[in-house]
C-alpha cells in the first residue's frame, strides 16, 4: 500500500500554513486567533499563493483558509499551465518541497521578558507561500485534512500549551 500523495492530478493540496503556540526560527510565537481579523476582512480570496515569498511567482489560490485549534489550515490549487506551477506540483507529489510560510505585517504583539521571543496576538496576513525552508518547522504541506481524532489530539495540545503559559 502507498502512501497519500499531498497533491492531486488538479494540483490541489492542503496543509498548516501557520502552528500555534510554537517558536519559529524568527523569534515569534503566534497566538490562537491571531488571523481572525484579518480573514474576516480580506478573506481567502485576497491572500495570495506565492512561491518563496516573490510576489512574482503567483503560483495558484486558496480555496480555505481557516483557524482550527491547531494552527492556520489552508487548502489550494496550483494553476495548470503557469510553468512554476506545474514543476511546484511535481515537486510536491515526490515530497522535494513541502514548506509553508505566511507573508504578514504585525498589528498586534508583545515581547515575553524572559526569552525575549515575540507573541504575535493580531496578525495582517497578506500572503502564503510554497517554499523550500519554512521558518515554522510544522508548516507543511500534509497528505489531507488530519483525521478527526489527530484533529482532536492536536486541539488539546494546542489548549494545553496555552495554559502553560
Amino acid at each position: 500500500m502507498s502512501a497519500a500523495i499531498p497533491i492531486d492530478a488538479e494540483g490541489r493540496f492542503a496543509g498548516y500554513a501557520s502552528v500555534f503556540g510554537k517558536l519559529d526560527e524568527g523569534g515569534d510565537i503566534v497566538m490562537p486567533g491571531a488571523f481572525r481579523a484579518s480573514l474576516s476582512l480580506r478573506g481567502k480570496h485576497r491572500i495570495k499563493m506565492l512561491f518563496q515569498h516573490d510576489p512574482k511567482e503567483p503560483v495558484g489560490t486558496w480555496d480555505k483558509i481557516a483557524e482550527d485549534g491547531f494552527g492556520l489550515w489552508v487548502e489550494g490549487r496550483l494553476v495548470g499551465e503557469v510553468p512554476r506551477a506545474d514543476a511546484l506540483r511535481r515537486l510536491i507529489a515526490r515530497g522535494a518541497v513541502d514548506g509553508l510560510s505566511i507573508g504578514f505585517r504585525t498589528v498586534k504583539s508583545t515581547r515575553d521578558p524572559k526569552g525575549g521571543h515575540r507573541r504575535l496576538w493580531e496578525i495582517d496576513l497578506w500572503e502564503i507561500s510554497i517554499v523550500t525552508f519554512p521558518m515554522m518547522d510544522l508548516a507543511r504541506i500534509a497528505p489531507g485534512k488530519p483525521p478527526a481524532s489527530v484533529r482532536l489530539e492536536r486541539s488539546l495540545q494546542a489548549a494545553m500549551s496555552a495554559f502553560k503559559q
